[in-house]
């Protein structure tokens, strides 16, 4: 990669370079990026502008008054703003000990005063909010309430989960971690436990439990930690405005020790370190905020980007700069990148940067559709390792997915490929919790099936698995929302898959067949960590980038996820594929597959978010006409006649929920639902339910029986075509429900059966 600021010698290409003048180049600072070289510090204040492009150079000579950089992605934002702490330390206008520089992780911080030591501003203090705000408070305490600060807890959630047995609310390991986050995210938008219920309701939040008991075991978490004289993490940030608001002669002492502030990642401040920041400021105006409303993609964790794009509401004089250079990608890229955006919609949207390449041309993003999901993983293992034969090293590939559960595939296919791998923010599927226990209690199964009463009526493998798993918390219907608990469930659920891709190539396998597959799996998979093709989630992804990025799974229901219901929810998914699409140097691919496995039907469709940025694709028929766009495109099987998408047969707004989709209709649409039924439905199905010895869901999911009752069907063929209703059950429960359908008592076939 080329140094932030250095035009490359490429061909220019008109429509990239719109009247923006060029860069200066300067050979200064060469290894800045990371080579790990250690240079000389510039001889005086007007060296540190050497290399800077004129955008660059505004912000680092813009040291009076509020600034706001908006910074696209691959810009060289840090680059702007240590340079102009260094500029502004260099030539005696800020005293490095005066300057406080806020981010949001230790890397980021370590990074920001290397650089600055590197430009001879040693002094100045670059920190997180958190670490900032906990050097304050320890120093403060003893004079602002006495003693010694209370010990900072390690892990919250022994705490959490100390409460919620005090409630009397059972929690597993998966909604204490989701309980745990809700009372972080209640505590950084500053709502008290009584208000959670209301808060929860007034963001559109889909909180994990039932709101009212999350916030009575909030309330309880909080009073624990009151009786043992301890501070969670949140409380540091809450402490310290507290005091500050309080006691103005300790905020006074330490307005007069910082007076300058600079706050990176903008677009990610919560409401809580905003008022800090506030609080730290008092009425002065020297405050420099560099961010990028379209990188905000943790608002599930409280972070607006609000404050980034009402700042020069707040700061009516704010000089604002936009860096658009993007020294990262190549023109194709960036293209791709700007063509996602173009179509966004709301207010972050309105502030989006068109971005600007300054690298040499390089290849046109490959998209590519698969079969199937095994295809999709196979030929992305091919393209690696052809990419690495070709001299890219694997350590500069990347491969990014929307969820963890998606690593498994991937892993599979780099391990077949002989392709080292490591995975970023997430153990390995094989080494996560869930699944090493769903593999002991498969394990168990095959050992002991023939005494397992589970297996008793169970033949086929994928539903012996499914019974197994049902143990550990798997489900049909997947748990709404995000969180842990969802990524235990997509664990599991990957398991499930397996076993009926498995069952699919062999037919006549047992559970022990599937048993010894997983632990071969799991063996090649557990050779010791090397550097190679990282493996990583969207979000994992922020702040890192490579020379050939794999986005992989871009189909509706995995992006956007299919939780996101809100317009907000699905732009703030598209801003994330964004952020993948700009971690790409150089080489850039995007896939999806038609169906899950060999053979599926393919039902599948490729992401709303790449509607006219490929080929044959556009809400309104566009056409992707860019020269070369057909040579970047791919297919990986022949392209199947598709179904027409699934329709609300109330609004007829296309459905991309799976229980909409059982349903035929939108959740908020008018039901004719026959409740008498559905009851008398749910009392056979819980009958049936405990004559087998299984959950009730194993017979039909409540949204299996609310289908039944709002379409009554009346002979077998009626009943087939509801989703929920397959060959089997209709064989085996189809007299039953037709009868209970008809107004008849429904006869015991389950023990026919």
């Amino acid at each position: 990669m080329l140094p932030c600021g250095q035009l490359s010698q490429g061909p220019r290409v008109t429509w990239q370079h719109g009247g923006v003048t060029a860069a200066t180049y300067s050979p200064l600072f060469p290894e800045e990026s990371g080579g790990g070289q250690v240079v000389a510090p510039p001889p005086d204040a007007d060296a540190v502008l050497d290399g800077l492009d004129p955008e660059q150079r505004e912000v680092a000579t813009a040291l009076h008054g509020p600034v706001c950089v908006l910074a696209g992605a691959g810009t060289g934002k840090t680059r702007a703003i240590t340079h102009r702490i260094a500029y502004g330390v260099r030539a005696g206008i800020l005293q490095p000990g005066s300057v406080l520089a806020v981010t949001f992780t230790n890397r980021a911080a370590g990074e920001m005063r290397g650089r600055l030591r590197q430009l001879g501003a040693g002094g100045v203090q670059a920190r997180t909010f958190h670490s900032a705000a906990l050097r304050q408070l320890q120093f403060f305490w003893p004079k602002a309430v006495g003693g010694e600060l209370p010990r900072l807890l390690d892990r919250k959630i022994q705490l959490v989960a100390e409460a919620a047995a005090r409630c009397r609310i059972r929690l597993d390991r998966n909604e204490l971690r989701d309980v745990t986050s809700e009372i972080e995210w209640a505590k950084v938008t500053q709502t008290v436990p009584a208000d959670y219920p209301a808060a929860v309701a007034k963001s559109l939040r889909e909180a994990p439990r039932d709101p009212a008991e999350i916030g009575q075991l909030y309330g309880m978490y909080e009073q624990l930690k009151r009786d043992r004289s301890v501070i969670d993490f949140e409380d540091v940030l809450l402490l310290t405005v507290g005091i500050l608001q309080d006691r103005h002669d300790i905020a006074d002492q330490i307005r007069r020790q910082y007076q300058h502030f600079v706050v990176d990642e903008y677009q990610d401040v919560s409401p809580l370190q905003q008022r800090l920041l506030d609080l730290w400021l008092g009425e002065r105006e020297s405050l420099c905020v560099v961010g990028d409303a379209s990188q905000t993609i943790y608002s599930f964790t409280g972070a607006t980007p609000d404050h980034l794009l009402n700042f020069r509401t707040r700061h009516p004089g704010a000089t604002v700069v936009k860096l658009v250079r993007d020294y990262r990608s190549t023109p194709q890229v960036v293209q791709l990148a700007n063509g996602l955006l173009n179509q966004a919609r709301g207010r972050a949207a309105e502030h989006r940067l068109e971005l600007i390449s300054q690298r040499a041309s390089g290849p046109e993003p490959v998209r590519t559709e698969y079969g199937d999901e095994p295809a999709e993983a196979e030929g992305t293992a091919r393209r690696i390792r052809d990419l690495i034969a070709a001299g890219v090293p694997a350590g500069e590939i990347a491969v990014l997915f929307r969820i963890n559960a998606q690593s498994e595939v991937y892993e599979q296919a780099l391990a077949d490929a002989g392709v080292p791998y490591q995975l970023r923010g997430a153990e390995r599927f094989f080494e996560r919790q869930e699944v090493r226990e769903a593999g002991a209690a498969l394990r168990g199964a095959a050992r002991f099936g023939g005494n397992d009463a589970l297996l008793d009526d169970v033949v086929e493998l994928p539903s012996q698995v499914r019974a197994v798993l049902s143990t550990k918390g798997w489900t049909t219907e997947p748990p709404a929302g995000s969180g842990a608990v969802r990524d235990r469930w997509e664990s599991l659920a990957a398991i499930v898959r397996l076993a009926e891709d498995f069952v699919r190539a062999k037919p006549d396998a047992t559970l022990s067949d599937l048993v010894a597959e997983l632990d071969e799996r799991a063996a090649a998979q557990h050779a010791p960590t090397v550097q190679g093709v990282t493996l990583a989630s969207l979000h994992a992804a922020k702040g890192l980038e490579w020379d050939a990025v794999f986005l992989v799974g871009l189909t509706e229901g995995m992006m956007p996820i299919t939780y996101a219901k809100t317009d907000e929810q699905v732009e703030e998914e598209r801003r994330l594929l964004y952020v993948g699409v700009t971690r790409a140097r150089v080489h850039l691919s995007l896939s999806w597959a038609l169906s899950r496995s060999p053979g599926g039907r393919a039902t599948r469709r490729p992401t709303r978010f790449l509607n006219g940025l490929r080929p044959g694709s556009g809400a309104a028929g566009a056409r992707d006409t860019r020269p070369g766009a057909g040579a970047g495109a791919e297919r990986g099987v022949a392209r199947r006649k598709q179904r027409g998408p699934a329709r609300c047969r109330v609004c007829r707004k296309t459905l991309t929920d799976a229980g909409e989709m059982k349903l035929m209709r939108c959740e908020d649409c008018p039901s004719d639902m026959d409740e008498g039924l559905y009851e008398r439905l749910r009392d056979w199905r819980a009958d049936q339910a405990e004559r087998l010895s299984q959950p009730a869901y194993c017979v039909f999911t409540d949204k299996t029986l609310m289908a039944i009752a709002e379409t009554v069907p009346g002979t077998a063929g009626e009943l087939a075509v509801i989703s929920g209703v397959g060959v089997r059950k209709l064989d085996r429960f189809g007299a039953d429900v037709l009868a209970i359908c008809a107004g008849e008592d429904g006869a015991e076939s389950a023990e026919d059966g």
